[in-house]
This record gives structure tokens, C-alpha cells and sequence, in this order.
């Protein structure tokens, strides 16, 4: 197989739980001996990943310019993966044209529109719910969505990290669920002699949170450590330090940095796992979001135990109670309002040994239960060749897809030929 897949960045798996995800898709691919292209309009980072270590062809491609026309055409891969839809609305058009025959496939991370429908309804002082339909009409059907939805149709497979965001696509937007793919993340399995060597509950000390400070998310958490939860935490804890690691921390949040209350912004951490599994506890109040969330992922594997909202652990408890977490699961709009309430079970998960070690095995277990490799890597190798045999059947059950590829619908290609047009003269 040939594939080819356009990112909207380069992979920054020290970054991102995005990045990882990228990493984790062509691990999968490449195991297969498949030739794998990496295209990106993005500007090179300084914290991306060397793809050439992984056998992987890289390639800059512009927006809105032929040159990619002709490049597809030479190429002429046997599947193209959008990272992120906004990939798929840029390209999407321009791989059906010239290369009709290569299985689309939309690897969404997260949903954005989603996401953007939490952020809205956090900023007017609500807490946005899928069981509301009154805030699904008034949050979630925005443009934003519209073009997200409209990629999802027009795409052949598109991989979803979230069980929770799949259901949403099947029950509210009727996506057909042979058009979408329930894919976590892909973990390497726990060895025994890993968990042995995890420092101990005394070895450890201070608490952790850990996110790219670009992802709003991930700032809103800053804010509401500094402004609202660590003092409490502090209080009654003074001798406790709050280390905060992420890329691209931008002035605002080093300006946050107060050694005095324990308040350490680290920023960019080379080794992520190397610092959480040294801390006593990964606490991450998260009031808005999508997908699944990386750090809570990797705090697992470290053994180190978390405390977060029903947002944070979203999608990474199935068949599960709350119970079974890796630490505890605080009520989102309970946090908002009363934030001692945050604080208080994580005072409590940072004094008690006993809970550690039992948050501990339940990480260990929903790591094994839910996100185990080989597993996962079968299915998806399995699913996209059982999608590019049937690619011609599977296109003309898809009606909806077949109408917002229809001639009348492609304003993003027609636009993106305007552009081009405008940018020769």
C-alpha cells in the first residue's frame, strides 16, 4: 500500500496527544511494510519528529496552488489520510479529482465543532450537555460544525478516538456507522519489570498537569489552577509545589510563575512521562474539551494517579464506573461553582497511600482493557483494506456523500480556485 497523509502540522508527539496519535497511526501502517508519505502545508516546528527515523517521506505541499495536482497524480497512493478536516475541506477535493481511486480517509483527533460548542457555552456559564437538545440546537449547529459534519459525509472512513463523540455522529447527524471507526489510542503493553521500576508513593512528591499551551483547554486548566484550586491545595498542603509542563508556553503563562506560592510553569519537558511518573499526582480540572486526553493516558502508564472532571476522563471509561478511574472523577459544574470541592479529593489522593495504589492498578487495567496495540493495530490494518476492496460499493451507499460532492456543493474547491487564480495575477 501507498499512503499518503496531509497533516495540518507535523507530528509533535512530545507536545500533543494528537501528535502521539499521528505516531501511533504510521507505527501501524509502516508495520505493514506500507510506503507511508507525510505532506504538510505547516511550517516546520522545533519540537516535531524526525519521520525520516521511521522510514516515512516528507513532503511540503501549498494551499490553494496545482502544484499539489500534479504531485498526487505522480504519487498516486492507494489511500490518503486528512488530519483534521480542515485538511480534507483544502484537499479533499483536489485527491478526488486527480486520483479518484485512493480510499479518503478523516482522522478527526478530536471534534472540533465539539469542543468549540463546550468553549462557548463554558464562556456564558453553562455547562454544555449531549443529553440537552436544547444545547445541542443552540451550541453545537454552527458553521464550525456544518463543515466538520459535511468532511465526515464526504470522506469514506473517518477515525474516531472517542466511543462518546462516535455516538453523537451516529444518533444526532445519522453518519452511517459503516462510515466511521472507533479507534483509541494504541498503547504498547505495560512489561512487569516497567511497573516494578515506577517510583514508589514515598519516592514521589508535588503535583503535575501537562499540555501544549496553544489547545485552550489545556489554558483554561492553567487559569483555573492558579486563580481558583491551587491556593486551596496550597493552604492546607504548603509544602506541595504545582509543576505545570507544555510546548509553547507564550508570556501570559510564564508571567503566572510564583516560586513563593508553588506555582512552577516548566513549560516544554523533552521526556513527558519522565516527570509525571515522578510526581505524587496529575490533577487536571478541565471544564471544556473533546476526544481523550492524553495526559491522563500517559499518567497511567506512569502509575501515577489523577484527579479530573467527567470531561476529562470522557470516552476512557467503558464498561466501567467511576470507580474504576485511576484517581478521582469530580462533577464539572460542581468544580465551577465550588472548587474547594477539586481540591479537597485532591488534598485527599495526595496524603493517602492505600488509594494510591489502588488508583495505580486501575490505570494499569484500563491501559490493558481499552488501548492495548496489536489489538487495535489488527482492526484498523484489517478495516482499511476491507474499506479499499469495497470502495466502489461502499461510495454508492453513501448518498449523502455522493450530494455534497456533487458539483453544486464544492464552494471550498471553487474558492480554493479563486485564490489560486488571484494569487497568479
Amino acid at each position: 500500500m501507498q499512503v499518503l497523509i496531509i497533516g495540518y502540522v507535523w507530528p509533535e508527539p512530545n507536545s500533543s496527544a494528537a501528535g502521539s496519535r499521528m505516531m501511533q497511526l504510521i507505527s501501524a501502517m509502516r508495520a505493514q511494510n506500507w510506503q507511508v508519505t507525510f505532506a504538510s502545508p505547516a511550517q516546520l516546528s522545533d519540537h516535531m519528529e524526525d519521520l525520516t527515523e521511521h522510514e516515512v517521506t516528507c513532503q511540503a505541499i501549498e494551499l490553494n496552488n496545482e502544484s499539489f495536482d500534479h504531485y498526487i497524480s505522480d504519487l498516486n497512493p492507494d489511500m490518503v489520510i486528512f488530519d483534521r478536516f480542515m485538511m480534507e475541506e483544502q484537499f479533499g477535493w483536489r485527491v478526488e479529482k486527480f486520483c479518484p481511486n485512493a480510499l479518503r480517509i478523516l482522522n478527526t483527533e478530536d471534534l472540533h465543532s465539539l469542543r468549540e460548542a463546550r468553549q462557548k457555552a463554558v464562556k456564558k456559564g453553562e455547562f454544555f450537555t449531549l443529553s440537552n437538545p436544547n444545547q445541542i440546537t443552540h451550541y453545537l449547529h454552527s458553521d464550525l460544525a456544518i463543515r466538520e459534519i459535511a468532511a465526515i459525509f464526504r470522506s469514506d472512513l473517518t477515525l474516531m478516538i472517542s466511543p462518546v463523540e462516535a455516538e453523537l455522529l451516529i444518533e444526532h447527524f445519522q453518519v452511517p456507522k459503516q462510515q466511521l471507526m472507533y479507534l483509541p489510542f494504541m498503547l504498547e503493553a505495560l512489561a512487569k519489570e516497567h511497573i516494578e521500576q515506577l517510583p514508589s508513593f514515598e519516592e514521589r512528591e508535588h503535583f503535575i498537569t501537562i499540555g501544549n499551551f496553544r489547545h485552550a483547554p489545556n489554558w483554561d486548566v492553567v487559569l483555573q489552577l492558579k486563580q481558583h484550586i491551587w491556593p486551596l491545595i496550597r493552604k492546607q498542603l504548603p509544602k506541595a509545589e504545582m509543576h505545570i509542563y507544555g510546548a509553547y508556553p507564550p508570556p501570559k503563562a510564564t508571567q503566572l510563575h510564583n516560586e513563593k506560592q508553588g506555582f512552577y510553569i516548566k513549560g516544554w519537558a523533552e521526556d513527558a512521562k519522565a516527570v509525571i511518573k515522578n510526581a505524587r499526582l496529575c490533577i487536571a480540572p478541565i471544564r471544556f474539551g473533546a476526544g481523550i486526553k492524553g495526559k491522563l493516558s500517559d499518567a497511567m502508564e506512569c502509575g501515577t494517579p489523577s484527579i479530573t472532571t467527567e470531561l476529562g476522563s470522557e470516552g476512557m471509561l467503558i464498561n466501567a464506573s467511576r470507580n474504576d478511574w485511576n484517581g478521582e472523577i469530580v462533577n464539572s459544574q460542581e468544580m465551577n461553582t465550588n472548587p474547594q470541592v477539586f481540591a479537597d479529593a485532591a488534598i485527599k489522593a495526595y496524603q493517602d497511600k492505600p488509594s494510591f495504589i489502588r488508583y495505580q492498578e486501575n490505570g494499569f487495567n484500563i491501559l490493558e482493557k481499552q488501548y492495548e496495540k496489536n489489538y487495535w493495530q489488527k482492526k484498523l490494518i484489517s478495516r482499511l483494506i476491507s474499506q479499499h476492496k469495497n470502495l466502489d460499493t461502499n461510495r454508492k451507499d453513501n448518498f449523502f456523500g455522493l450530494m455534497l460532492r456533487h458539483h453544486s456543493m464544492k464552494s471550498t474547491q471553487y474558492m480554493s480556485q479563486w485564490i489560486e487564480a488571484k494569487n497568479k495575477l
